[in-house]
């Protein structure tokens, strides 16, 4: 439980929160794991509750009819995913599957709405989370509809900078196959991008470390000013 409890406590969705409400969060939390390469849940699937993870990577992605994917998101340690039909009451809108070994928290729908009665404060970080993430799917869409690949790669660099504190390197914790599907583009228009920059000297990779040679420019091309 003093695990669980100290996970809840520094995830984004419950920050602020009182001792004592952090506990009953705790005392509704369901601990579980998947493998690798697991599927957490499937688009469609009813949304009986959502989910937080311990440690791990998990990513939300859509089909297309011929069965390409689409990554929309991916969540690292103390992220919620699958929040919204706690409240609508719907379906998955997606699909989750975890890319590494990963702990989740899972909390069931009917628990967490009954404590939220009792806890209005859950709602309102509820609510801040959620237009943050709405926020992040607009910069998503405008992304993969306004900029070319070569912008929406630089941007996403920017923002692991930011993420993990760098502007010197950054680490990438995804494959690139992972990440072109995120980018909308494929892996071998990917290593393309990468292999330009390099020879432009914006970055230098090696495996999934990537080190930033022209930090200022890289932001420039981010914006599509180049």
């Amino acid at each position: 439980m003093e695990k669980t409890i100290a996970t809840i406590s520094k995830a984004v969705l419950f920050n602020g929160l009182p001792q004592t409400h952090i506990e009953q969060v705790a005392e509704i939390a369901l601990r579980q794991s998947f493998s690798k390469g697991e599927l957490i849940f499937s688009e469609g699937d009813d949304g009986t509750g959502f989910f937080l993870v311990v440690d791990g990577l998990v990513k939300i992605f859509k089909l297309s009819l011929d069965g390409k994917e689409q990554i929309l998101h991916i969540f690292g340690a103390g992220e919620p995913f699958g929040e919204v039909p706690v409240f609508s009451g719907r379906a998955f809108p997606a699909n989750a599957e975890a890319i590494q070994e990963s702990r989740l928290l899972f909390f069931p729908r009917k628990a967490f709405v009954d404590l939220v009665h009792k806890t209005p404060s859950l709602a309102l970080n509820m609510l801040a989370v959620l237009s943050m993430r709405l926020r992040q799917f607009t910069v998503q869409v405008e992304n993969l509809s306004l900029k070319e690949v070569p912008a929406r790669l630089a941007a996403y660099l920017i923002y692991l900078s930011e993420e993990q504190e760098n502007k010197d390197a950054v680490e990438l914790e995804i494959s690139k196959g992972q990440l072109a599907s995120l980018l909308g583009t494929i892996p071998e228009t990917l290593s393309r991008i990468f292999q330009k920059m390099n020879t432009q000297h914006l970055i230098e990779v090696k495996g999934r470390r990537i080190t930033f040679l022209d930090y200022r420019a890289l932001e420039d091309l981010s914006m599509g000013e180049v």
